[in-house]
Protein backbone atom coordinates (compact mmCIF):
# COMPACT_ATOMS: atom_id res chain seq x y z
CA UNK A 1 0.00 0.00 0.00
CA UNK A 2 1.34 3.49 -1.06
CA UNK A 3 1.51 6.58 0.94
CA UNK A 4 -1.83 8.01 -0.65
CA UNK A 5 -3.45 5.03 -0.15
CA UNK A 6 -2.70 4.90 3.61
CA UNK A 7 -3.53 8.57 4.18
CA UNK A 8 -6.77 7.80 2.50
CA UNK A 9 -7.90 4.95 4.37
CA UNK A 10 -6.80 6.41 7.90
CA UNK A 11 -9.03 9.52 6.69
CA UNK A 12 -11.74 7.69 5.52
CA UNK A 13 -11.54 5.52 8.54
CA UNK A 14 -11.59 8.41 11.05
CA UNK A 15 -14.40 10.02 8.76
CA UNK A 16 -16.48 6.64 9.53
CA UNK A 17 -15.98 6.70 13.24
CA UNK A 18 -16.49 9.96 13.68
CA UNK A 19 -20.12 9.75 12.23
CA UNK A 20 -20.73 7.01 13.99
CA UNK A 21 -20.10 7.62 17.56
CA UNK A 22 -22.37 10.80 16.51
CA UNK A 23 -25.63 8.72 15.84
CA UNK A 24 -27.71 6.10 17.42
CA UNK A 25 -30.33 3.80 16.74
CA UNK A 26 -31.30 3.22 13.29
CA UNK A 27 -29.03 6.03 11.92
CA UNK A 28 -26.19 4.42 13.17
CA UNK A 29 -27.26 1.15 12.07
CA UNK A 30 -27.88 2.83 8.43
CA UNK A 31 -24.42 3.85 7.97
CA UNK A 32 -22.85 0.62 8.66
CA UNK A 33 -25.19 -1.15 5.93
CA UNK A 34 -25.09 1.46 3.95
CA UNK A 35 -21.58 2.89 3.57
CA UNK A 36 -20.31 0.01 1.32
CA UNK A 37 -18.03 -0.50 -1.72
CA UNK A 38 -19.85 1.82 -4.00
CA UNK A 39 -20.05 4.66 -1.19
CA UNK A 40 -16.17 4.42 -0.40
CA UNK A 41 -14.74 3.88 -3.94
CA UNK A 42 -16.47 7.31 -4.40
CA UNK A 43 -14.73 8.59 -1.16
CA UNK A 44 -11.35 6.93 -2.69
CA UNK A 45 -11.88 7.88 -6.19
CA UNK A 46 -13.33 10.74 -6.53
CA UNK A 47 -13.80 12.90 -2.94
CA UNK A 48 -10.63 12.56 -1.90
CA UNK A 49 -8.52 13.38 -4.91
CA UNK A 50 -10.64 16.74 -5.42
CA UNK A 51 -10.64 17.75 -1.84
CA UNK A 52 -8.05 16.09 0.60
CA UNK A 53 -10.48 15.79 3.71
CA UNK A 54 -14.20 15.08 4.49
CA UNK A 55 -15.08 18.32 6.34
CA UNK A 56 -18.47 19.04 6.15
CA UNK A 57 -19.23 15.55 4.03
CA UNK A 58 -21.85 13.28 5.89
CA UNK A 59 -22.76 9.91 4.76
CA UNK A 60 -25.70 7.98 4.33
CA UNK A 61 -27.93 11.65 6.13
CA UNK A 62 -31.00 11.57 7.02
CA UNK A 63 -33.68 13.57 5.23
CA UNK A 64 -37.63 12.82 6.40
CA UNK A 65 -39.51 12.89 2.89
CA UNK A 66 -42.80 14.53 2.22
CA UNK A 67 -44.52 11.21 3.34
CA UNK A 68 -42.85 11.51 6.57
CA UNK A 69 -40.54 8.42 5.94
CA UNK A 70 -36.89 8.36 6.58
CA UNK A 71 -34.98 9.02 3.26
CA UNK A 72 -30.60 8.73 3.19
CA UNK A 73 -28.47 10.16 1.02
CA UNK A 74 -25.32 8.68 0.09
CA UNK A 75 -23.36 11.88 0.53
CA UNK A 76 -24.63 15.64 1.68
CA UNK A 77 -21.83 18.23 1.74
CA UNK A 78 -22.76 21.36 3.84
CA UNK A 79 -21.39 24.39 4.05
CA UNK A 80 -23.38 28.04 5.03
CA UNK A 81 -23.27 28.59 0.83
CA UNK A 82 -24.65 25.11 0.11
CA UNK A 83 -26.28 21.65 0.92
CA UNK A 84 -25.40 19.17 -1.87
CA UNK A 85 -26.98 15.87 -2.48
CA UNK A 86 -24.82 13.29 -3.90
CA UNK A 87 -25.69 9.91 -4.94
CA UNK A 88 -24.04 7.18 -6.96
CA UNK A 89 -26.05 5.13 -8.19
CA UNK A 90 -25.82 1.45 -9.75
CA UNK A 91 -26.82 0.58 -13.08
CA UNK A 92 -28.85 -2.48 -11.44
CA UNK A 93 -30.99 -0.97 -8.45
CA UNK A 94 -31.64 2.68 -10.11
CA UNK A 95 -32.04 1.19 -13.70
CA UNK A 96 -32.73 -2.43 -14.48
CA UNK A 97 -34.62 -3.63 -11.43
CA UNK A 98 -36.56 -0.27 -11.10
CA UNK A 99 -40.40 -0.60 -12.24
CA UNK A 100 -42.38 2.44 -12.61
CA UNK A 101 -43.67 3.30 -9.03
CA UNK A 102 -39.84 2.70 -8.03
CA UNK A 103 -39.38 4.92 -11.00
CA UNK A 104 -41.58 7.79 -9.91
CA UNK A 105 -40.68 7.58 -6.27
CA UNK A 106 -37.17 8.33 -7.20
CA UNK A 107 -38.31 11.72 -9.37
CA UNK A 108 -40.75 12.52 -6.63
CA UNK A 109 -37.73 12.14 -4.42
CA UNK A 110 -35.05 14.61 -6.17
CA UNK A 111 -37.44 16.98 -6.71
CA UNK A 112 -38.73 17.20 -3.06
CA UNK A 113 -34.90 17.35 -2.19
CA UNK A 114 -34.16 20.01 -4.61
CA UNK A 115 -37.45 21.87 -2.58
CA UNK A 116 -35.65 21.42 0.69
CA UNK A 117 -32.78 23.14 -0.76
CA UNK A 118 -30.32 20.49 -1.97
CA UNK A 119 -28.52 20.41 -5.20
CA UNK A 120 -28.97 16.85 -6.08
CA UNK A 121 -26.16 15.35 -8.37
CA UNK A 122 -25.51 11.72 -8.89
CA UNK A 123 -22.71 9.64 -10.17
CA UNK A 124 -22.72 6.19 -11.91
CA UNK A 125 -21.11 3.94 -10.24
CA UNK A 126 -19.12 2.48 -13.28
CA UNK A 127 -18.16 6.49 -14.03
CA UNK A 128 -16.65 6.07 -10.11
CA UNK A 129 -15.26 2.41 -10.62
CA UNK A 130 -14.15 3.32 -14.77
CA UNK A 131 -13.77 7.36 -15.19
CA UNK A 132 -13.15 8.91 -11.68
CA UNK A 133 -11.13 12.00 -13.35
CA UNK A 134 -14.42 12.64 -15.27
CA UNK A 135 -16.46 12.49 -12.12
CA UNK A 136 -13.57 14.81 -10.54
CA UNK A 137 -13.98 17.45 -12.96
CA UNK A 138 -17.70 17.79 -13.09
CA UNK A 139 -17.69 17.63 -9.25
CA UNK A 140 -14.69 20.09 -9.09
CA UNK A 141 -17.08 22.90 -11.50
CA UNK A 142 -20.20 22.39 -9.06
CA UNK A 143 -18.27 22.54 -5.95
CA UNK A 144 -16.12 25.56 -7.74
CA UNK A 145 -19.58 27.83 -7.85
CA UNK A 146 -20.12 27.42 -4.06
CA UNK A 147 -16.42 27.71 -3.16
CA UNK A 148 -16.00 31.26 -5.17
CA UNK A 149 -18.59 32.64 -2.61
CA UNK A 150 -17.47 31.22 0.06
CA UNK A 151 -13.80 32.80 -0.90
CA UNK A 152 -15.39 35.88 -1.62
CA UNK A 153 -14.08 38.34 -4.84
CA UNK A 154 -10.87 37.68 -4.81
CA UNK A 155 -10.47 40.38 -7.67
CA UNK A 156 -12.94 43.03 -9.72
CA UNK A 157 -13.98 40.61 -11.88
CA UNK A 158 -13.41 37.14 -10.36
CA UNK A 159 -16.79 35.57 -9.93
CA UNK A 160 -18.20 36.89 -13.28
CA UNK A 161 -15.02 35.53 -14.61
CA UNK A 162 -16.47 32.04 -13.08
CA UNK A 163 -19.84 32.66 -14.71
CA UNK A 164 -18.08 33.41 -18.36
CA UNK A 165 -15.81 29.99 -18.48
CA UNK A 166 -19.39 28.55 -17.62
CA UNK A 167 -20.89 30.04 -20.44
CA UNK A 168 -18.25 29.28 -22.98
CA UNK A 169 -18.67 25.47 -21.64
CA UNK A 170 -22.56 26.01 -22.46
CA UNK A 171 -22.06 27.46 -25.89
CA UNK A 172 -20.19 24.87 -27.71
CA UNK A 173 -18.37 27.11 -29.71
CA UNK A 174 -15.65 29.93 -29.58
CA UNK A 175 -17.23 32.83 -26.98
CA UNK A 176 -17.41 36.60 -27.93
CA UNK A 177 -17.60 39.88 -26.00
CA UNK A 178 -21.36 39.59 -27.17
CA UNK A 179 -22.02 36.58 -25.60
CA UNK A 180 -20.49 37.96 -22.55
CA UNK A 181 -22.68 41.11 -22.41
CA UNK A 182 -25.82 39.83 -23.22
CA UNK A 183 -25.13 36.93 -20.46
CA UNK A 184 -23.95 39.71 -17.58
CA UNK A 185 -25.43 42.65 -18.79
CA UNK A 186 -21.88 44.21 -19.24
CA UNK A 187 -20.93 46.72 -21.25
CA UNK A 188 -18.63 45.99 -24.13
CA UNK A 189 -15.33 47.12 -22.63
CA UNK A 190 -16.17 45.47 -19.46
CA UNK A 191 -17.00 41.65 -21.44
CA UNK A 192 -13.04 42.58 -23.39
CA UNK A 193 -11.94 43.14 -19.78
CA UNK A 194 -13.30 40.09 -18.52
CA UNK A 195 -12.01 38.12 -21.58
CA UNK A 196 -8.66 39.34 -21.45
CA UNK A 197 -7.87 38.73 -18.09
CA UNK A 198 -9.22 35.52 -18.57
CA UNK A 199 -6.25 35.04 -21.56
CA UNK A 200 -3.94 36.34 -18.86
CA UNK A 201 -4.60 33.13 -16.82
CA UNK A 202 -4.39 31.14 -19.68
CA UNK A 203 -8.24 29.84 -19.25
CA UNK A 204 -8.83 31.43 -22.85
CA UNK A 205 -7.44 31.01 -26.32
CA UNK A 206 -8.11 34.39 -28.34
CA UNK A 207 -8.57 33.75 -31.74
CA UNK A 208 -8.01 36.61 -34.56
CA UNK A 209 -10.73 37.43 -36.97
CA UNK A 210 -10.30 36.33 -41.11
CA UNK A 211 -7.78 39.18 -41.88
CA UNK A 212 -5.98 38.48 -38.30
CA UNK A 213 -6.08 42.28 -37.53
CA UNK A 214 -7.64 41.42 -33.83
CA UNK A 215 -8.97 38.75 -31.36
CA UNK A 216 -12.91 38.29 -32.13
CA UNK A 217 -13.64 35.21 -30.34
CA UNK A 218 -11.86 33.36 -27.01
CA UNK A 219 -11.78 29.19 -27.16
CA UNK A 220 -11.34 27.25 -23.95
CA UNK A 221 -7.95 26.20 -23.40
CA UNK A 222 -7.33 22.88 -21.37
CA UNK A 223 -6.84 23.96 -18.27
CA UNK A 224 -10.88 25.85 -18.24
CA UNK A 225 -12.13 22.89 -16.21
CA UNK A 226 -9.66 22.73 -13.55
CA UNK A 227 -10.51 27.09 -12.88
CA UNK A 228 -14.09 26.05 -12.47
Amino acid sequence: MNSTSTLFESAHRLFLDSHLQERSGERRDRLLRGHREAEKLFCQNVWWPLRQHFDQLHPEYEVTDWRGQPYFCDFVWITPYAKLAIEIKGFGPHIRDMDRRKFCRELNRETFLTAMGFQVISFAYDDVAQQPDLCVTLLRMVLGRYQAAARGSASRYSGAERETVRLACTLGRPIRPIDVCRHLGVGHRTAVCILHSLCEQHILLGESGAQNKRVVRYALSSAAFGYL
